[in-house]
């Protein structure tokens, strides 16, 4: 929090040439399922964080900017390739997994379900394993150095 209570988010790249600071509330946290942002994030979905421009700081460098469309730029860290920001005309939203601490935003909505997955909500009822686990029984695994930098400046 700032002097003045207002919450501080901070985030960046996996490899800390892209850091952002955010003074102030965010908006909407959502997920969105369109095949745009599946492209976008090479994943399931995107899970994006609506910000204020007014209280968004790029504190090391801004990304890098795709157009996916003729409304819309798609931030991404040249450097690592981690993808960043989704920016539209109605304002930019930042992906959730790149803030430094994700587990405090909680989407509360979905969009662009007619590209949902089919197996996207039958996913927590795989079989799951902790990292250890698998470090256990994996040489590989048990010795590698993550380069990725810190959830902090």
């Amino acid at each position: 929090m700032t002097l003045d209570n207002k919450p501080i988010y901070t985030g960046g790249c996996q490899c800390g040439a892209v850091r952002f600071r955010i003074e102030g509330a965010l908006g909407r946290a959502s997920i969105c399922h369109c095949r745009m942002c599946q492209k976008a994030f090479g994943s399931f979905f995107a899970p994006l964080a609506s910000v204020d421009p007014a209280t968004l700081r790029w504190t090391t460098r801004e990304p890098d900017r795709f157009r996916s469309s003729d409304v819309v730029l798609r931030g991404f860290c040249a450097r690592c390739g981690t993808p960043l920001t989704y920016e539209a005309p109605d304002g930019p939203a930042l992906s959730i997994g790149a803030f430094d601490a994700p587990s405090a935003i909680c989407p509360d909505i979905q969009f662009g379900c007619e590209g949902k997955l089919p197996y996207v909500d039958a996913l927590a009822q795989l079989p799951v394993r902790q990292t250890q686990e698998d470090a256990a029984i994996s040489p590989f695994l048990a010795s590698i150095r993550s380069f990725q930098h810190p959830d902090h400046d």
